[in-house]
């Protein structure tokens, strides 16, 4: 049976043969009686649509999504839909976010002709003052009617000028992105994620495109065949995740979850705190790279979707459903603005199992992600090694480098909430 579960795990995430040596070892394994399936996830909604979202959320939380509906379920999870709707009222406003979807994606062919072409750029359009460059390279098959593949018009606007220069850096994280899976073989898919992150990119004019985004948004576009349904994911996605990439000269944006993981580590372990301040690294800023793409470098590519998924249904709330459309927003992508939840038993069910405890301790937030204590938990299982061998801040990068690929997603989530429970046992002492 194990031997089946995991070739149909490489059927659904193909890698290509010249790279079978270079990716990390995946670890999860589809488990019959415990990971989500296709039939268990049809039986979980009523006639007209309602979802058990508790009973979801257990199973998940046992044992993952099966790769052949992560993508709709990913969906609930993130909050593109309330488990209360009707299947009725999920295609309607399916539709409708379609619809606004593609009128964006529109605007910016306007603007640039390449998007939607099945082709992206790679470098500079314009320059930092506007004027148009044309690409010497390009072939005559690929130049639209315009005559060239962007616009020809110099451009005065801020936020378009702002915009037309990130699309380069796009392309050239797109070429990089899981590039050893076999689904970005094809230019295809490779712009329809150009094409996703530029759109974002237009209309999130506050945090625009930073790079790591393109490492969240890939496994959306791989799971959801509809390019305006994998935007919305990864737009419900990073409501969650946007203040990680928002960066200034003073601060980065993952600052106060690294305060809050030295918090906890000094809590629980006081003596690697306190080695690892004695080596300039109480700022934790080695962590940077785990807390802002959440995993996605420290683990196989499918273990990293399997930890998402365990996370989001563990950190679950239902009241995180706040459509885009109901905020009567017109312009740009924004942040969730949620209402104060009432809670009461029958509510507190549908919580997740991590968020519940937050809940009920009045930690809810995103200082008191899951994440952080993961990255707790990755710290904790190399703090032997940092203890003896780390003489240096450079010494304790490497140390964490080398975890890269070689981590049990499963063991560690284990360990993340052995570390929550006693972080909170500490803080309630003191």
């Amino acid at each position: 049976m194990m031997n089946y579960a995991s070739k149909e795990l490489e059927s659904f995430f193909a890698i290509r043969p010249e790279c079978q040596g270079d990716v990390p070892k995946t670890h999860f394994k589809l488990r019959p009686g415990k990971t989500l399936s296709e039939r268990r996830w049809n039986a979980a909604f009523s006639k007209d649509g309602h979802l058990d979202i508790a009973g979801v959320l257990r199973r998940i939380q046992k044992g993952g999504v099966h790769p052949s509906i992560k993508g709709v379920v990913w969906e609930f999870l993130l909050g593109c839909y309330d488990p209360n709707s009707t299947f009725d009222e999920r295609n309607e406003l399916r539709q409708h976010r379609r619809e606004q979807y593609g009128a964006w994606k529109a605007e910016c062919q306007k603007m640039v002709p390449i998007v939607g072409s099945g082709k992206f750029v790679t470098t500079p359009i314009i320059s930092d003052d506007g004027q148009p460059i044309r690409d010497p390279s390009t072939d005559n098959d690929s130049i639209d009617n315009s005559g060239t593949m962007s616009s020809n018009d110099a451009v005065s606007d801020k936020k378009v000028i702002h915009w037309k220069l990130g699309l380069p850096q796009i392309g050239l994280d797109v070429v990089r992105t899981d590039r050893a899976l076999v689904f970005y073989e094809s230019e295809i898919n490779q712009a329809k994620l150009w094409d996703l992150l530029a759109v974002y990119a237009w209309v999130d004019n506050d945090i625009s495109y930073v790079q790591g985004m393109n490492d969240i948004c890939s496994p959306m576009v791989i799971l959801l065949e509809d390019e305006a349904d994998a935007f919305w994911c990864f737009e419900h996605a990073m409501r969650r995740l946007r203040e990680n990439f928002r960066c200034s000269t003073t601060s980065i944006g993952v600052q106060s979850q690294l305060s809050t993981l030295s918090e906890i580590i000094k809590a629980v372990d006081p003596k690697l705190h306190q080695h690892l301040e004695e080596l300039d690294g109480g700022e934790y800023l080695f962590a940077f790279r785990m807390l802002m793409v959440i995993f996605r470098r420290e683990f196989s590519f499918v273990d990293a979707l399997y930890l998402w998924e365990v996370m989001w249904a563990m950190e679950y709330n239902p009241n995180m459903f706040a459509s885009y459309e109901e905020s009567g927003h017109d312009s740009g992508v924004v942040t969730d603005k949620n209402v104060a939840p009432k809670i009461n038993n029958k509510t507190l069910k549908q919580y997740g199992k991590f968020e519940r405890k937050n809940v009920k301790t009045g930690r809810s937030g995103q200082n008191s992600a899951l994440v952080i204590f993961l990255a707790a938990s990755v710290l904790e299982t190399k703090n032997k090694k940092l203890l003896k061998e780390a003489k240096g801040i450079d010494d304790v990068v490497k140390i964490m480098h080398d975890i890269t690929g070689n981590m049990d997603a499963r063991k560690a989530l284990n360990e993340a909430l052995k570390i929550h429970k006693k972080y909170l046992s500490k803080a309630k002492k003191s």
